[in-house]
Order: structure tokens, then sequence, then C-alpha cells
């Protein structure tokens, strides 16, 4: 009987969808598969035993039950037990997963296999960051493809590395690298970055150890990512062609299928099965919705730094003034852990000043912030789901870009696309105030809310037109995960 059970179920594909354990991958990851899931795939989604346990702590002890057709697995991420509710050390975390997720992850598709209750593997959709599982796919003969969660630009600063390294540019020779003027050095050579600065490169190659633990792994990452049978961005052809195009030649078919909730909207909106299915790793405060019902249209400032982003003490306080003093109504996403090694305090005068105007919750939806009409503009640091996210809303940014990748977003987004004002490292408050005032007053900030709604249009109709890229290409990547290996 449990043969025949298993042979039934084998008719339905299924992806198994791993995800990189930081927010910012987690949630591409879970909109993909939930968009494959509507196409008639069999979901497991693995996320790490500490994100696991963080999900049940913030939404209960159901909150990962999943659907009979879209379920929940989790493998150790191989470092010690931690308490609390943080973000894990990013660098310890790629070196962990990279040395100890392979064979967790080739037992638990062992498992399913054996179940038969669920159809046999038969893809795999991986981060790409959590390279190791294409070991897995290779030994277990099954189709799959890398998700890379960043944007198309950013893999591209990242593709540069081992080139940096044989010029001799990287690492620095000198400790003071930051402050010499090195990180100004113009790069000339890049196509689609013409004229590049090494500030603006992905901050990893910010060293002078030749054994740096990242800057290598990047150089793993690459030669991996080029090894797969397909790349998938959650970004659009618009947008981001000239990287695109500037890959295509040393890396697998690029897939865009972004913004990816503009596929997965109308998905939900005809069939509500998975929208209960989260992907945020804090509880959310729906007050602030609320909140923002009483503001003007395109008059409140939305100030979030991310699921990673950590700043000094006086940077905050910074921040904090430097928004007070513009006088504008805000809403600011505040994690308890953004101030490094300590609890963010804002200022009792500060609070005072900003009392009636402003709003400082821990964690919100930010689709829906974004997508309220009172939301004018958003200061970034630049993470690629606050990118694309802010795009698909029309919302011009302030960046503030902290580290990976982030630095190259913002020079696209200011440089390339003409949405954002960046602010430097070295936060003060009259250049906060300042760029606020330009952002939601000034001729600056007029221009650029017209070229962000501009590519939210293109945006738009790269997913949502038949004739779309985005739209097509998810036929081209099902095409791939259902082809025989």
């Amino acid at each position: 009987m449990a043969s025949q059970q298993k042979s039934s179920n084998d008719e339905k594909p299924h992806a198994i969808c791993i995800s990189f354990p930081a927010q910012g991958h987690v949630t591409p990851m879970l909109k993909l598969a939930k968009i494959l899931h509507s196409k008639g795939f069999h979901i497991t989604f693995v996320n790490t035993e500490y994100n696991r346990n963080r999900f049940l702590r913030s939404f209960g002890p159901n909150a990962l039950d999943g659907l009979p057709s879209f379920r929940f697995e989790a493998i150790p991420d191989g470092l010690p037990p931690t308490e609390g509710d943080k973000t894990q050390d990013i660098p310890s975390l790629c070196e962990s997963t990279e040395r100890f997720g392979l064979e967790p992850f080739k037992e638990l598709v062992t498992r399913l296999n054996e179940d038969p209750s669920v159809p046999r593997v038969s893809c795999i959709v991986v981060d790409v960051v959590m390279f190791f599982a294409l070991d897995a796919a290779e030994e277990f003969g099954v189709p799959e493809v890398l998700l890379w969660t960043a944007s198309a630009c950013g893999l591209l600063g990242y593709a540069q590395f081992e080139k940096l390294v044989d010029r001799k540019i990287v690492p620095f020779k000198d400790e003071n690298f930051h402050t010499n003027g090195d990180l100004d050095q113009v790069l000339d050579w890049i196509s689609d970055m013409e004229n590049i600065r090494l500030r603006d490169m992905p901050s990893f190659v910010r060293t002078t150890n030749p054994d740096d633990l990242m800057l290598n792994y990047v150089h793993r990452l690459i030669n991996h990512a080029k090894r797969a049978s397909a790349i998938i961005f959650n970004s659009y052809e618009a947008l981001e062609h000239g990287a695109l195009n500037a890959l295509s030649p040393d890396f697998p078919p690029l897939y865009t299928l972004g913004p990816l909730e503009f596929l997965l909207d109308p998905i939900e909106a005809n069939n509500k099965e998975t929208i209960s299915l989260t992907s945020t790793l804090w509880k959310e405060d729906p007050h602030c919705l609320e909140w923002l019902d009483s503001y003007d249209h395109n008059s409140v400032v939305y100030v979030n730094f991310g699921s990673i982003t950590v700043m000094t003490n006086d940077q905050l306080v910074e921040f904090a003034w430097g928004i007070a003093n513009s006088h504008q109504p805000f809403l600011w996403i505040t994690r308890p852990d953004i101030i490094s090694g300590d609890s963010a305090v804002l200022p009792p005068e500060f609070l005072e000043e900003v009392k009636g105007r402003g709003l400082i919750v821990s964690w919100c939806n930010q689709e829906k912030v974004l997508g309220h009409r009172a939301i004018g503009g958003f200061l970034t640091h630049c993470g690629w789901n606050s990118i694309i996210e802010s795009i698909s809303q029309g919302v011009p940014m302030i960046c503030w870009p902290f580290f990976a990748e982030q630095q190259t977003n913002s020079w696209f987004c200011c440089t390339k696309w003409g949405i954002g004002m960046e602010i430097d490292s070295n936060v003060e408050r009259n250049v906060v105030e300042k760029q606020v005032r330009e952002l939601m007053k000034g001729e600056k900030g007029k221009e650029m809310k017209k070229r962000v709604m501009e590519w939210k249009v293109l945006g738009e109709e790269a997913s949502t037109s038949p004739y779309g890229t985005s739209y097509a290409n998810i036929d081209n990547v099902i095409e791939v995960l259902l082809s025989p290996k």
C-alpha cells in the first residue's frame, strides 16, 4: 500500500527550497516557493533549526505546520546554540553552513524520498549562499536552480573579486585604506559599472588579509554559481539589463522573475491557501498601518535599516536628530539589536521633540508600509528586498548602505537609476536633515519620485503582462526544474 501511495504521489513534482537563514534571503525564497506551489509543485521549505525556533517563538507552536502540499523542515546550521532572536553573525554562518550543511541536507532528502505521504523529491531550488545543496542535487540526480536573492548588479560586483585579486588591487596593502584614499580608486574596466569606485564594490573587498574568510568564500560561491543549471533573480530585465548582459557570457542561463510580489499577488488574491505562510522572523506591529492612515499622501518618511545592519549609538543619535530636525512625520523601524553589542536607546529629548509626528516600532510588514499612500520616501540600508519593494511601490530613497553588495545597490540607485541619494557612513545630523527635506519636498526629490514611478511601471509590465519577461520566465524556470538530469 505504501508503494502505491508513493507511486501516485510521484506524479506531482516535489521541489525542496533551501534558504540561507537571514531575513533578506528567506523572504524571496518563500515567495518563489509559493509561486511554484501555485504551478502544481509539492513544496518542502527548509529553514535552519535556529530560525525555525525563532518562527515558533514569534508566531506560536503551530506557525510552521504548513499545508498538506507545502511543508516546512529544518537542518542544523553547525553553530553553537545561542539565546535570543538575533540575526546570527553572517561570516560565521556562511562558513558553518558550507562546512556542516551537506550531510544533514542529504539525510533530509533521503528521509523525504522514503516518506510515502509525500512525492519523491524531483528538484531543488537552492539559495546561492547554501551552495552545498548543489552537490546534493548532483548526488541524487535531480535538476536544480539557484536563487540569487540579491541584485544582478551585486552578483556582477562579486564576480570581479578574482580580477581585483589578480590585479593586486585587493587585498589592500595598508591598514589605513579606509582613510588614505584607496577606496576612491576608480575601476574603469567593468561593463555596466563604468567609473565605479572601490568603495562602491561589495564590502568584502575591504581587507588587508589574503586569507580573509569572506574574500575567499565569495570566490567559492561564484565558482559554484557557474555550475548551476540556471540562476533566478528577484529583478526584471529593464532595470538590470546591463548587469545581466555583462554576466551572461560567464554564467548559466539567467532568469529574472521580479518583482516577485507582482507575480505572487494575483496568485494569492485568487487562492488564499498560502497567505498565512509567513517569512518574517520578527513579530510585526500592525498598528503602524492604522497610524499612517491619518497622514496625507506622500508626507511620511519611512526609516528601516533592515534585519542585519548594526550601527554605533552615536550614529543612531545623529540619525534621530537629523530626522527630528527635518520636521517631517516619520515611521522608524528600530530592531532591539540594531546597536552593536547593546540595546538601542533613543534620547528622551528626541522622543519629546517628535511626540505626535513620529512612530517607532520594532518591526512591520514592509511591503504594506511602502504601499501605503502616506509614505513619500524611504531611508534604507539598500538591501535588495528593500530596494525592489521600494521601486515596486514608487517610493524614492535615501541610501545608507551597511555591508555586502548594499554599497553596489546604492551606487546603481543613485548613479544609474536616478532614484536615490546616498548618506556617507559618517552620519551627521545636518546632512540627514538636509537630505530628508530634499527627498520629501525638494526638486531632486520630485525628480527621483518621477523616475521611480517610471521604473515601477516597467516592473509591473515585466511581471503582469503575458508578454513580460518575468511573467514568461517562470515557465522557463519550471522547464529546467522538470527536465531529467
